[in-house]
């Protein structure tokens, strides 16, 4: 196998099969609650796009070269990972309040919850040690792999998130019944997504 078809495999698997949200069922609080508005949607996947892939590449080089070697890691990777990721969701969370202040309110207390946000906790585990899931990086791939893998969970996230926001925004102005309007038509909508991002598993033969 050839080094772009495996990367090409790892970003598939993480992107679309595996996808975060609509198979994996993690960070399902910041899907419902961002989603009911496409400018918040984007703002927030960029967001985690930058957290996600900083936060992954710190705790591979941590696990690899401080935690694993101490033969700590074991017992100490969950506090560690969590106060990297902590540290740079307090940065952008800064960033984003000094240069993008109606984003930074539209948001709400889903901005500072990213500290918390299990996509990005999974995503920085994944690479820093083996997961069920088989496509973790830190004992079979290289920081290169990392990059891929987590750069195609964070797409994953990104796009589920503004695909539901786009449905959403349309079943707004949809003759919906009243019982169904707000959060059960969105779970309707999530649930039948998942449905059809089933279909890609035949992208790696499963």
């Amino acid at each position: 196998m050839g080094e772009i078809q495996r990367y090409g495999l790892i970003f598939l698997g993480a992107f679309l099969v595996y996808n975060i949200l609509l198979i994996r069922f993690i960070a399902l609080c910041s899907f419902f609650g961002i989603s009911n508005s496409m400018d918040t949607s984007y703002g927030m996947s960029a967001a985690v796009i930058f957290v996600m892939m900083v936060s992954s590449t710190l705790s591979w080089l941590l696990w690899n070269y401080v935690l694993a070697p101490l033969g700590i890691g074991e017992f100490l990777y969950i506090p560690a990972f969590i106060f990297v990721i902590a540290g740079f969701v307090q940065l952008e969370e800064m960033f984003i309040k000094k240069t993008a202040p109606t984003l930074y309110k539209a948001m709400g207390i889903y901005l500072p919850l990213i500290t918390t946000n299990c996509a990005v906790l999974a995503a920085a585990t994944e690479v820093a040690k083996p997961g069920f899931l088989k496509l973790n990086v830190a004992y079979n791939y290289g920081l290169v792999e990392a990059w891929v893998y987590t750069f195609g969970v964070a797409l994953g996230y990104s796009v589920a998130l503004i695909l539901l926001a786009a449905i959403r925004e349309r079943i707004d102005i949809a003759p919906v019944a009243k019982p169904l309007k707000g959060y059960p038509i969105a779970f309707i909508t999530a649930a039948l997504m998942s449905l059809a991002f089933t279909g890609f598993a035949g992208l790696l033969g499963l």
